[in-house]
């Protein structure tokens, strides 16, 4: 049984450490000859690191190397060629004068290496002469692997000052390819985002972008296939620890907590990282998430609480992917390209093509939902896992009053600052609760009358919700708020039954409960339940 390569992004050691490889040389191979430049987005650890030292390894020339693999047996000649790699993840940008210095320090590394003596301090200037003078050592034209391009901006989403002003200095520094498509005989940048070319590659007008290619789709991660070829012995081990479960128990839960990843809505693949974490851990756990959650995403997320309620079946047009802006970021193009969201289909027929978003699988859901929940109430994790419980509990016995009085105590917990006085932001604040806290819940439900504001559905119960807020300042005495919610209640309810908002619902079996919600202020909130 080979050996999980955790952590490893070499490819020789890899190779000579017998451990486990799934084999991309034949999108490699695809990839050399039907262009020169490239580009690819996919979320952090998902394997971009060791594709591009895949990638270098081929252009090396070490036929010998690839033995067993797809490639070795192809007609690839494995000529060799000079690779000059550049890591954006290892090189500091605290400041732009950081960047470019910490740039230029890292091509000379290189250069003394090759024996170059190259005067520039501009790390344009010295990147321009470096790929010159490798072409000309070396007498073939050279590979540029650029690996974490937008690591400098992403770095920095919370201050645009500094964001846009690494960009501008990425922005010089990669333009310089455009000028070199003589000495160059193949280019490809990884990265997560994915800035519109103006931005940051312009004029590199044949820069092919491959992240929603379907003929690239599973060039990073573990196709379900490969998961009973290549860790078939891993997944006995574990089924054999765990005397009641069977190797396909195992497999299904494996497939539940790290599958569901897709970029053309057709074949899914499983995160590499989270796979491999759990065969070394043996336990079901959120791997990937726990390694880094992007701070700009929580806090974007935590100032726009009413992206929540779109991001189900969430429907975006290609170039919703294509306009990342450091001063606009869409919610939805974030959450894809950091791997929250993934394609759940492509709607037939769209041009441009439409994409249909959804989380990917349980471990995105839970460990997303819970971190999301415990910021937005500056809560620690383990009192929002409390929460969840005690909340399910109440649902399934039909306590809504009991509910609402957990529900008040976080809704009271989230800052004061994050509060706006409309119902739409109560209602986002609500779903965002729900949804954090593992309940399958729908939000703005068309139907032929009207739209019902949020549906949540249980094995044996449906809850019906309507919200309602209406102003009421800090001092307003108790007679004239108990009038306001009274007022608000009726509105809620009179609404749900004038509207037929229960009757789809009517015929299934279920216990069908109607509730209005009426807010008055951050911790005011009521509710009036009827059984339909």
């Amino acid at each position: 049984m080979k050996k999980l390569p955790l952590g490893i992004q070499n490819f020789r050691k890899i190779v000579d450490g017998g451990y486990i490889y799934v084999d991309k040389t034949h999108y490699i191979y695809n990839l050399i000859n039907d262009a020169s430049y490239y580009f690819l987005s996919r979320p952090r650890r998902f394997g971009k690191s060791l594709l591009l030292d895949t990638i270098a390894e081929t252009f090396c020339g070490d036929k010998e190397l690839f033995k067993g693999l797809w490639i070795y047996d192809s007609d690839y000649s494995f000529e060799k060629h000079p690779v000059l790699r550049l890591d954006m993840s290892d090189i500091a940008n605290k400041t732009p004068e950081t960047l470019e210095s910490e740039l230029t320090i890292t091509l000379k590394n290189r250069a003394l290496k090759e024996n170059f003596d190259i005067g520039f301090d501009s790390p344009s200037a010295f990147f321009k002469t470096l790929i010159e003078m490798l072409h000309e050592k070396y007498g073939r034209r050279v590979v540029v692997l650029i690996d974490e391009y937008d690591k400098p901006i992403l770095d920095h989403l919370q201050d645009a000052e500094t964001a846009e002003a690494n960009r501008t200095v990425l922005r010089g520094f990669y333009g310089i390819l455009k000028s070199m498509d003589p000495f160059l005989r193949f280019t490809f940048i990884t990265g997560v985002t994915k800035f519109t070319k103006t931005s940051i590659f312009s004029g590199l007008n044949n820069l092919y972008d491959i992240t929603l290619d379907r003929a690239y789709s599973n060039i990073c991660g573990v196709a379900v296939e490969d998961l009973s070829e290549l860790f078939s012995g891993h997944i006995e081990d574990i089924a054999a620890a765990n005397g009641s479960a069977s190797v396909e128990r195992v497999s299904d839960e494996i497939l539940e907590w790290y599958d569901g990843y897709s970029w053309d809505g057709k074949s899914r693949v499983i995160n590499p990282y989270s796979l491999l974490s759990f065969f070394k851990r043996k336990s079901l756990e959120s791997f990937w998430y726990a390694s880094g959650t992007p701070t700009f995403l929580l806090k974007l997320l935590k100032e726009k609480p009413a992206s929540f309620l779109s991001l189900k079946d969430l429907e975006v047009s290609e170039r919703v992917f294509d306009t990342f802006d450091i001063r606009r970021i869409s919610v939805a193009s974030l959450l894809f390209q950091t791997g929250y969201l993934t394609v759940k289909r492509v709607v037939p027929g769209s041009k441009p093509s439409v994409y249909q978003l959804e989380i990917p699988n349980l471990e995105v859901r839970e460990a997303l939902y819970l971190n999301l929940i415990s910021e937005f109430t500056e809560q620690d994790e383990s009192l929002t896992e409390t929460t969840y419980y005690q909340v399910k509990e109440t649902l399934k016995t039909g306590n809504l009053e009991a509910m609402l009085r957990i529900l008040k105590g976080l809704f009271a917990s989230i800052p004061y600052q994050l509060h706006i006085d409309r119902e739409a932001y109560y209602h986002s604040i609500f779903y965002a609760v729900m949804s954090v806290l593992g309940f399958d819940m729908e939000a703005e439900i068309s139907t032929s009358k009207g739209r019902i504001d949020a549906v949540l559905e249980l094995e044996n119960k449906v809850y019906v919700m309507e919200f309602k807020y209406h102003d009421c300042e800090p001092d307003t005495a108790p007679e004239a708020k108990r009038k306001l919610f009274d007022k608000a209640l009726e509105e809620g309810m009179a609404q749900i039954k004038e509207m037929g908002y229960a009757d789809k619902f009517a015929g299934s079996g279920k216990d069908v409960r109607l509730a209005a919600l009426a807010f008055l202020g951050r911790d005011d909130i009521e509710m009036r339940t009827e059984t339909l």
